[in-house]
């Protein structure tokens, strides 16, 4: 194919992403997985059936690293009131330090992009990832109109 196609560039860029969060979250002892989770949550707690699907994990992936958060003293976990069938996930207050840690980068990244970019260029952005969003959870549709061709 002559023409990059949108998934090609949209995975290249997201691997160049997360080897940079990798290699910045590698210099805290920690992983661009743990920085996500640790952003992801919520300081009144996060009931752990909600996170995998806020951070995009399969529940196999985010079991274990939980476990590893756990392990680490990052996060403790606690029966939900609400819900006695569910566990809430919580920071402890070195989890709380290093979700700092996550969102300095995260910023500072962020910070970056938008002083190379004009307020026009941002905005086109975000349309284009909201289009790509929208297409990609309405894939059926696509699939139906591609036998039709």
């Amino acid at each position: 194919m002559k023409q990059e196609t949108f998934d090609s560039a949209l995975r290249s860029t997201w691997q160049l992403v997360s080897r940079m969060y990798n290699k910045e979250a590698s210099k805290f002892n920690s992983t661009m997985a743990t920085g996500f989770a640790l952003l992801s949550i919520d300081p009144d707690g996060t009931p752990s059936t909600t996170l995998g699907p806020k951070m995009g994990m399969e529940s196999t992936s985010l079991s274990r690293l939980l476990s590893t958060m756990e392990e680490r003293k990052l996060i403790y976990r606690t029966q939900n009131p609400n819900d006695g069938r569910s566990i809430l996930i919580h920071l402890t207050s070195f989890g709380k330090e290093k979700r700092d840690d996550s969102k300095a980068v995260v910023l500072h990244f962020n910070k970056k992009i938008e002083d190379s970019l004009s307020t026009e260029k941002i905005n086109i952005f975000f349309e284009v990832m909201n289009c790509i969003k929208e297409n990609s959870q309405n894939f059926e549709h696509f699939t139906t109109e591609l036998k039709t061709i």
